[in-house]
């Protein structure tokens, strides 16, 4: 099956400004690769400010890439001109994190709604207003709530609406970054349960963005751990529950709460907290906390992302 998208070690590096001029180099995503095919679902996982966010932007097209090329359906966006990737965008849409910060809170759910076809110039009013009706009943809400204001929505109907915006002109892939992450426990499981019904009815790929291992492992067809900019791992999701490599990775699912007051306390899997973007460390960027490194070669050498099984991606001297 020909991939739908295909990022090739994607960089994005920032100069920050020092008291005397250029500062130091901020490496936000540093040689990222993956792909992703028709009507699946990559789950990407790790600590907050590892650059999840930043590749997501890199992806679509919304930061400039320092380094890297990406492909969509073919076509390859890095340098696209402006008209050619206005239309293209209609293929890839985004869910923000935030639902109230991503509606504009002086427009209406029509008006917000209606807004893409507006600016791509699709239908005529009378047909605009009639896919505005189906996008409302498509996530879950009622007729009424067209001429209300993005304020007078709970959390989870204002991401139902920020669903509905990104769905308006039926793209081929959604990226989600971090969708349920401000919502109730029991609004997650409904807004998980309507992507996922979502993808079934309109065969949507997602690249879904979380720090919650267990959000990725219910919704992802493959799960991607990311660390400092640079993925450590990558495996099917069946793999990824049973036989993971990077030590990393195994610090994250061991810090997931256990749902049972009986289990013993666990103390937290890692120590200290992940280095800055400016510094990262030479060699491995997780020697300075994993339980396993080895001296030098740990400190020195950059380990190769490799696949050591089909469709399973470590970066890793000993797995």
């Amino acid at each position: 099956m020909p991939e739908l998208l295909k990022a090739e070690d994607l960089c994005c590096h920032f100069r920050l400004k020092g008291p005397w001029g250029r500062g130091p180099l901020l490496k936000a995503v540093d040689g990222v690769s993956f792909n992703l095919f028709p009507g699946e679902t990559l789950g990407l996982v790790g600590e907050s400010g590892c650059g999840k966010s930043t590749l997501a932007r890199l992806v679509l097209g919304l930061l400039p890439l320092t380094r890297g090329r990406v492909w969509f359906g073919g076509a390859d966006l890095t340098g696209m001109p402006r008209r050619a990737l206005k239309a293209m965008r209609r293929q890839f849409q985004v869910i923000f994190q935030d639902p109230y910060s991503s509606l504009n809170p002086r427009m209406t759910v029509r008006q917000i709604l209606a807004e893409p076809f507006i600016i791509h110039g699709l239908g005529s009013r009378s047909e605009r207003r009639a896919w505005v009706a189906e996008l409302l009943a498509e996530v879950g809400l009622e007729p009424e709530h067209l001429e209300r204001y993005p304020h007078e929505f709970s959390g989870g109907q204002r991401q139902r609406l920020g669903i509905a915006r990104a769905l308006a002109l039926r793209p081929r892939l959604m990226v989600a970054d971090e969708p349920v992450s401000a919502l109730d426990v029991s609004i997650q499981a409904q807004i998980l349960n309507l992507l996922a019904q979502l993808q079934e009815r309109h065969g949507l790929t997602y690249l879904f963005i979380s720090h919650d291992l267990s959000v990725v492992s219910q919704i992802s067809s493959r799960v991607a751990v990311m660390y400092v900019g640079r993925l450590l791992e990558m495996a099917p999701r069946e793999v990824f529950a049973r036989a993971r490599l990077h030590p990393y990775t195994e610090a994250l699912l061991a810090a997931v709460p256990l749902p049972d007051p009986q289990q013993p306390f666990r103390p937290p899997a890692l120590k200290g907290e992940p280095p800055s973007p400016v510094n990262v460390p030479s060699g491995c960027p997780f020697h300075p906390r994993c339980p396993e490194a080895q001296f030098p070669r740990c400190q020195d050498e950059v380990p190769a992302y490799r696949e050591t099984a089909p469709e399973h991606w470590v970066a890793c001297h000993f797995r």
